[in-house]
């Protein structure tokens, strides 16, 4: 095999584990901290947030009460729990794969 083929080869490889970390890093904290940054935490749903304001319209269209499992109530308990192990399972799997395709088809 050629020097030059190698070093494609390497490129490749380093691209898609720097994928891969990304990917999952996104999964077990990104997304848990976007979800804590629009106003959902353990403590409840933070006063004047994005949270608050989707709880309001979701009580407002739901005749003065949250529905159980809505887009709120799920949020919340994300926010309050974290996600499950089942959810990081499958999040990290997902975008890791899709993490470390992307980092494999970078130019090399």
């Amino acid at each position: 095999m050629a020097a030059g083929a190698n070093i494609i080869i390497i490129k490749t490889v380093i691209g898609a584990t720097v994928g891969v970390t990304v990917g999952a890093g996104l999964a077990l904290f990104g997304i848990p901290g976007s979800i804590a940054a629009l106003g959902f935490t353990k403590a409840g749903i933070l006063a004047g947030s994005i949270a608050a304001k989707m709880m309001s319209a979701a009580a407002i269209a739901n005749g003065g009460g949250v529905a159980a499992g809505s887009a709120v109530a799920v949020l919340q308990s994300i926010g309050a729990a974290g996600l499950s192990l089942a959810a990081k399972t499958g999040l990290t799997a997902a975008l890791g794969s899709a993490g470390a395709a992307v980092g494999a088809l970078l130019p090399k």
